[in-house]
């Protein structure tokens, strides 16, 4: 078995180079650091 038909025969997991969702996780990312935000003033952390 060579090394590209080894590698042709394995199963994706998931990672980095899925496709997917990106502007939803993009935004969402948003959503949590502005959320993360507003609690840090309000509990005066900052």
């Amino acid at each position: 078995m060579t090394a590209h038909s080894a590698t042709a025969t394995r199963v994706r997991t998931g990672g980095p180079k899925d496709d997917g969702p990106k502007v939803a996780e993009h935004v969402l990312g948003w959503v949590l650091v502005v959320v993360v935000a507003m609690l840090v003033t309000q509990l005066g952390l900052l």
